[in-house]
């Protein structure tokens, strides 16, 4: 279920307008660092925490402004979405918070913590099949139903431009960065963390990361044409959808470089993480800090951020057990 958006990318002006609407109503989270973690490193690392963020990811900032941005007559029927977690939280809980109804199509294996929180933020949940198809026509029967507006994970300029909010706070409280790193899924995070680099920090490089057995956007970057993702088998379950022509277009306007690491160096960031520095982020959340550990990214002599993007788990199903 296809947006109807021109590839015309946001620029850093929209991203900064989208910052001063939401500010307020998400967390400004904390930007730390570990000498344990930049020994291991090789260089000096600063995490940007969205793990703190409310519904404990990145997402609630793009859908706080999407929801937002309807007009009064159109949030009425309500908002739709279809996700396997954090971007179904995030919606759940914009349109709590602007009292619409929320109508969330959820994968039949979707973590339970995800599909729990869901619920917990009194939206109405529909499951399927855990295909692409099978979520666009799930969803699709419901817009018909209901007239609600659909709000697209991360194809959707609205969205894009709320996600780069983060980058503009990181960038505020460590504006001498050499690098920032993001994990890249649809690509949502990183286009809007690039267009908000390129404007506030130029001289920064912005680097995406991904897993090796998904890796569409990788091959696209390199390819520059776009290439649908041909595996969802990553511990990364955050990013296991494919780029959309629009967040394609904003990382070869924006994106400096694209690598990718092993379900095993995934793993073992994510324990290092959890271990050293005490907090608790997801798989998705681990592969820039994989990228750095495992030498795909010298940082030697250099100040690197990296957006931890959510910490949302199921405990129950910790991948090194």
């Amino acid at each position: 279920m296809p947006n109807n958006y021109p590839v015309s990318t946001p620029t850093f002006e929209n991203v900064q307008k989208a910052y001063l609407k939401i500010r307020n109503k998400v967390h400004r989270t904390p930007v730390i660092k570990s000498k344990k973690v930049n020994e291991h490193a090789g260089g000096e690392l600063f995490f940007k925490c969205e793990n703190f963020q409310k519904v404990g990811a990145f997402k609630f900032r793009g859908a706080t402004h999407a929801v937002g941005e309807l007009p009064d007559e159109k949030a009425k029927s309500g908002v739709a979405t279809h996700s396997s977690g954090n971007h179904a939280q995030a919606v759940a809980l914009a349109a709590k918070q602007r009292g619409i109804p929320a109508h969330i199509v959820m994968p039949e294996n979707a973590p339970k913590v995800k599909v729990n929180a869901v619920r917990d933020y009194g939206a109405h949940i529909t499951f399927c099949e855990s295909t692409q198809q099978a979520r666009e026509s799930t969803l699709e029967t419901i817009v018909e139903e209901t007239g609600a507006t659909f709000i697209h994970p991360y194809d959707n300029p609205d969205i894009i431009m709320g996600q780069g909010s983060a980058a503009i706070e990181l960038l505020e409280d460590q504006p001498e960065l050499d690098i920032i790193l993001a994990p890249v899924g649809g690509g949502g995070l990183i286009s809007g963390t690039a267009i908000a680099t390129s404007g506030f920090s130029p001289n920064t490089k912005v680097i995406g990361t991904e897993p090796e057995v998904a890796n569409d956007a990788y091959l696209s970057f390199k390819t520059g044409e776009r290439h649908p993702v041909q595996s969802t088998d990553t511990v990364a379950d955050g990013l296991r959808t494919s780029l959309s022509e629009l967040t394609f277009s904003c990382i070869q306007k924006h994106v400096d470089e694209m690598v990718t690491v092993t379900e095993q160096e995934i793993i073992d960031a994510m324990r290092f993480i959890w271990e050293r520095m005490k907090i608790i982020i997801e798989p998705s959340s681990a592969v820039p800090a994989a990228a750095v550990f495992n030498g795909k990214i010298n940082i030697e002599n250099k100040k690197a951020g990296i957006i931890i993007s959510g910490g949302n788990m199921d405990l129950e199903f910790l991948p090194w057990q």
